[in-house]
């Protein structure tokens, strides 16, 4: 059975980073998971409910409120890109 072993210096900063980033791996591939094939759907019943009251919602509009889902769904899973990346 292979074996991998992977070692932080957590006092080093960049070694820390690279450790919450490993540490985060599960929940942002969970997250993307949720992104790509879930949120679509989610999405496309949200625009036309809104359509079917008579809202229109233009490509901005269904841009922003993409975004804005993707932002709940990294918070639903913990995931601080700010963190992750500053």
């Amino acid at each position: 059975m292979a074996k991998a072993i992977l070692k932080f210096d957590l006092t080093d900063p960049d070694d820390r980073m690279e450790h919450k980033r490993a540490m985060q791996s599960l929940d942002m591939a969970l997250a993307l998971w949720q992104i790509i094939y879930n949120s679509r759907k989610e999405m496309s019943h949200t625009i036309e409910a809104l359509e079917l009251k008579g809202t229109t919602v233009d490509a901005y509009e269904a841009i922003n409120m993409y975004r804005e889902k993707i932002g709940e769904i990294a918070t639903e899973y913990g995931i601080d890109i700010d963190a992750l990346i500053n």
